[in-house]
């Protein structure tokens, strides 16, 4: 079946995006509990390549097809591609997933995923800011204990549009604050 692109972020109203967030049938991989655990021989470096035993993996759509089979066991700090017959550890360089592009939709703030999904951030899938003040590495939480690193590019959108509003280098999405200092 083909991969249908979805509409471009900044075309989509608030009421589409949560929509399309909505719409995305995500297998059940926190009620998986398998009792085998397997290496996949799969890395995610920080820029977002996918890799199996070193080689990149170049189709869009098994990248996105494995993406939504991983999680972030807090247990054991670890991430795994879970199926209901295995747990496959899975090594992760910075985060699974890059936040490539933001838009700001009425009183929420979305993001475009590498993997072409849809975030709202929000009290549900907050932001966070870690590393340095004068260089700081933003995150928004996705699902099942992962992250999106927002990307240089819609970091410094963020942090423009929050200039533009405030002196604090904060912002309000969905009625969650953030700020986008780190601690």
């Amino acid at each position: 079946m083909p991969y249908d692109l979805p509409d471009d972020l900044a075309k989509l109203s608030l009421l589409d995006i949560a929509e399309a967030v909505a719409a995305r049938r995500l297998p059940p991989v926190d009620q998986w509990h398998p009792g085998e655990v397997i290496d996949s021989k799969m890395r995610i470096s920080a820029d977002g390549t996918w890799y199996h035993e070193g080689s990149p993996i170049r189709r869009s759509a098994m990248i996105r097809a494995f993406s939504s089979l991983l999680m972030h066991d807090a247990a054991d700090s670890r991430y795994y591609l879970v199926t209901p017959q295995c747990r496959q550890h899975i090594d992760v360089e910075d985060a699974p997933f890059l936040a490539v592009q933001m838009e700001h939709k009425d009183s929420a703030l979305a993001f475009r995923l590498n993997t072409d999904e849809f975030v709202i951030a929000g009290p549900e899938n907050p932001l966070r800011a870690e590393g340095d003040p004068d260089c700081p590495a933003i995150y928004l939480a996705v699902r099942h204990g992962c992250e999106a690193r927002l990307n240089r590019s819609t970091w410094l959108e963020l942090a423009h549009w929050a200039l533009d509003r405030s002196d604090d280098l904060s912002v309000t999405s969905m009625g969650a604050h953030f700020s986008l200092q780190p601690k």
